[in-house]
């Protein structure tokens, strides 16, 4: 029997939660679509972390989308304003910190909602994480379950009966050590991704910010090198 050929969009920003997202959507016979976007964000270098990433992981095609958030700022990530830095986890586990992007993923899935029913796919995969995340409001369950139900009224394709929209979050109740250990076991080459919020003009991680942190504590608790 012929298998179905089931088109995804996969939201890839070239970090470590992202990069596995995209690789588990392939394991799972996927042939995907990474979207990627140049917001005005500081840590551009994350773009060519995605180009490897797509590359690597053999998606159909890579766009990389340009909208300019940083027209509007309010976030250390888009606007001059200074990146926390050694966070303890306590802190990181409250509020709403200032690296947060005002609506970026409502505006990211809208992007890959529209490719989506362009490919006449009904599936989108993101690589939202709601235990080990900084305080996003739009990394929960419930934003995602909003989106998804909105998402499914707002296309024709949905009106019309196509498709269905489904959004995937398979890495949304994972700990960091949790979606490290499942990369590896996807086979992801962690040397591809790059996780930090202030690099510096060589495209370094800083080592000191909040997903810096985040991702160094995941590999420690999973006890595997990060190369």
């Amino acid at each position: 029997m012929r298998r179905e050929v089931r088109n995804a969009v996969c939201l890839l920003s070239g970090g470590l939660d992202s990069a596995t997202c995209l690789a588990y959507a392939r394991r799972e016979g996927y042939i995907c679509y990474a979207l990627s976007f140049d917001y005005g964000q500081r840590h551009k270098v994350e773009l060519d972390a995605a180009a490897r990433v797509a590359a690597a992981l053999g998606a159909e095609r890579h766009i990389v989308a340009r909208i300019a958030l940083d027209a509007f700022g309010g976030s250390a990530l888009t606007a001059a304003i200074d990146v926390p830095k050694l966070r303890t986890a306590a802190e990181m586990g409250t509020g709403i910190p200032i690296t947060y992007v005002p609506a970026r993923n409502t505006i990211f899935l809208s992007f890959a909602l529209a490719w989506a029913e362009v490919l006449a796919s009904s599936d989108i995969f993101i690589g939202v994480n709601a235990l080990d995340y900084s305080g996003y409001p739009d990394c929960r369950p419930e934003f995602i379950e909003a989106y998804e139900r909105m998402a499914n009224l707002a296309t024709r394709a949905g009106v019309e009966g196509r498709t269905r929209v489904k959004i995937h979050t398979p890495l949304l109740r994972l700990t960091k050590a949790e979606i490290v250990k499942l990369g590896r076991e996807l086979g992801l080459d962690f040397s591809l991704t790059f996780s930090c919020y202030d690099p510096d003009a060589a495209g370094r991680a800083c080592g000191q910010c909040d997903a810096c942190l985040l991702r160094r504590k995941g590999f420690q608790e999973a006890g595997i090198e990060d190369r």
